[in-house]
């Protein structure tokens, strides 16, 4: 089976290069980068990498999902392991979240940062208590808890498709999780390591405005799918 490792960015020079670098290429055959439109030489440091890059003009962390998942189902992979550029994930340790889906042994894998070993200061408190609380309410709403909505994630492009996803903003992470918990999915969280960003400035949790956009983000996501589940 192949599987396409999916990698929305946005300036980041010097941490994109070295997180393609982490990425066993036994278990992952295909890197897609999608640029939200950097003004630094990321695309460049991507292709130099030897990743292909797409450049979508359609704002949105979903959008860049959506749109790398595309070119995976068009170059044939059959599996999708989504990251982010910054160097965070551990990308090394990929074949964790890979294997139990190319084995049939889970149809949604994902890293758990909060159950994991964190490097001081690659999350902030209110990261940690926001996923456990956002967990406990999709919990209350699905039947599945989760411990984090960590970006990096590995599952089939077919049943990716399935899901009928929505949400093009930083809400995908947590519409899929609640997806794949109301389809009856096997789910399975694994405690993974989580670095500090090499390079670069967090577009989320680097400034109040970002923190405050994801977040709103994320808490009309839930809404909706609340809404729709009733």
């Amino acid at each position: 089976m192949i599987t396409a490792a999916i990698i929305p960015v946005l300036n980041e020079q010097g941490a994109i290069g070295p997180t393609i670098d982490k990425l066993p290429r036994s278990d992952v055959q295909r890197i897609i980068v999608v640029d939200g439109g950097s003004r630094d030489e990321t695309v460049a440091e991507a292709r130099a990498h030897d990743a292909e890059v797409i450049i979508e003009s359609r704002r949105g962390y979903g959008q860049a999902c959506a749109t790398g998942a595309a070119r995976a189902r068009e170059l044939g992979a059959d599996i999708a392991l989504f990251l982010d550029g910054d160097g965070a994930d551990a990308g090394e340790a990929a074949a964790q979240l890979i294997a139990p889906v190319r084995d049939n042994q889970a149809d949604l894998v994902l890293a758990s940062r909060t159950l994991g070993q964190r490097d001081p200061g690659s999350m902030g408190l209110h990261q940690v208590l926001a996923g456990h609380l956002i967990g406990a309410a999709v919990g209350l709403l699905s039947g599945v808890r989760y411990t984090d909505m960590c970006a990096f994630r590995a599952i089939r492009l077919d049943t990716l498709d399935a899901l009928g996803m929505r949400e093009m903003t930083y809400g995908w992470n947590l519409e899929m999780q609640m997806r794949a918990a109301r389809s009856g999915l096997r789910i399975r969280e694994i405690p993974l390591p989580y670095h500090n960003r090499i390079a670069g400035k967090s577009k989320v949790a680097g400034n109040l405005r970002g923190t405050f956009r994801a977040g709103t983000r994320i808490t009309q996501t839930l809404i909706r799918l609340a809404r729709t589940a009733k």
